[in-house]
């Protein structure tokens, strides 16, 4: 969590530094899933705290306008190493994640300052927050889609090519914006899922990283084909789960 203040524009948009490697070892591409299980264990023990804690920082935040330090500083901690487990386990970078307390030196850094809040904001944020979950959860499913593919494309290549990394670290940042917002860490309602335009009198970017991110034409597509098939299977599922029902919901009558 950096110690800068929130712009004077608005409040703070939080913001996701992911610099990809140019070459991943096969090996740990291979077994990522395995290797990964200790920050899964950790990360749904933090999250029951987190679940906790933000209902406490809802209250606080109502009367305060802002999160206690203690409460903002647990769960940027939380969504931070929330988002590096997730973007290693996108195969975004092959470096093994820190537990719980972030590396400097490592490829994925989270900033997030919170600040002052709306309190109307904070009161209807279980609301407000329903739009960007949907798109959230929308292109996180169309990338599990098509995720074994790009996992058999990076164990190939020992690289992660740059449109599907695009794709995937667009994915990531919605995702680690929206939840955020939802932890009351920022005022900032999610928004550039497409990336970051970059005005033309700006120089060339040096990063091949995510800030700004700025996104080739193939990741665009691919990030488009990521939202059809998630909208596309969501609606499948919707359907499936309302065409069945047990027999004993269905209005049935059997002889006897």
């Amino acid at each position: 969590m950096s110690d800068q203040p929130a712009e004077a524009n608005g409040p703070f948009l939080p913001e996701l530094e992911v610099v990809p490697p140019e070459r991943q070892r096969r090996w740990t591409v291979l077994l990522r899933l395995l290797l990964l299980i200790p920050h899964f264990i950790v990360l749904w023990l933090l999250s029951i705290a987190a679940a906790v804690v933000v209902i406490v920082g809802w209250f606080a935040a109502l009367f305060l306008g802002r999160l206690p330090d203690w409460i903002a500083g647990f769960l940027s901690q939380f969504v931070g190493y929330q988002a590096r487990v997730v973007a290693s386990n996108m195969l975004l970078v092959d470096k093994y994640p820190p537990f719980l307390v972030p590396e400097p030196d490592y490829p994925v850094q989270a900033d997030i300052r919170p600040g002052e809040l709306n309190r109307w904001a904070v009161f209807f944020r279980i609301i407000l927050v329903i739009p960007a979950a949907i798109v959230s959860v929308i292109v996180a499913h169309g990338f599990g889609v098509l995720a074994f593919f790009i996992w058999l494309i990076v164990l190939v290549l020992g690289r992660n090519p740059r449109p599907v990394f695009d794709a995937s670290a667009a994915v990531l940042r919605y995702s680690y914006r929206t939840n955020a917002y939802f932890y009351l860490l920022t005022g900032a309602y999610p928004k550039k899922l497409f990336g970051d335009a970059r005005a033309e009198e700006n120089p060339p970017r040096q990063s091949p990283g995510t800030r700004p991110l700025v996104m080739s034409q193939g990741g665009r597509v691919l990030l488009v084909v990521f939202i059809v098939l998630g909208v596309i299977g969501s609606v499948t599922n919707g359907v499936v789960q309302s065409q069945y029902q047990p027999p004993e919901h269905q209005g049935y009558y059997y002889d006897r």
